[in-house]
């Protein structure tokens, strides 16, 4: 016969992606400190790790990713260097978050931030007072 899952297994189920996610983060924002070494076109440049979204069965994440003073066009070059490296980045990752499965990372520019800034920049304008 089979087991329905409870209401908190469901619920532990869901909380651990957001963990892992969560651990990553903090695994990619160290080795984006030393991202220098994986291509000098990436030397010099620092990177905010604003959020990683892993799938459920924790074998795919999305890491959103802004690198800073670029513009949108350099933004977007920097983020196709660290797709190409996406496999060196998982080694160092898997090296520092222990997993059964490492995860494949696929890298996201993160604009979130200057949408924020627009908002914020729309409601404090003389016109909106």
């Amino acid at each position: 016969m089979k087991r329905s899952a409870s209401a908190a297994d469901k619920k532990q189920a869901s909380m651990r992606p957001l963990r892992v996610g969560e651990e990553i983060r903090h695994a990619l924002a160290e080795v984006m400190h030393d991202v220098g070494f994986f291509d000098r076109a990436l030397a010099g440049t620092s990177f905010t790790v604003s959020q990683v979204q892993v799938s459920p069965d924790l074998k795919h994440a999305n890491v959103y990713v802004t690198p800073l003073g670029k513009s949108d066009a350099e933004a977007a070059q920097m983020v196709a260097l660290l797709n190409k490296h996406a496999s060196r980045f998982r080694q160092e990752v898997n090296r520092r978050v222990s997993l059964k499965f490492s995860a494949a990372l696929k890298f996201h520019h993160d604009t979130s931030f200057d949408v924020a800034a627009r908002m914020e920049g729309l409601l404090r304008s003389p016109d909106e007072e």
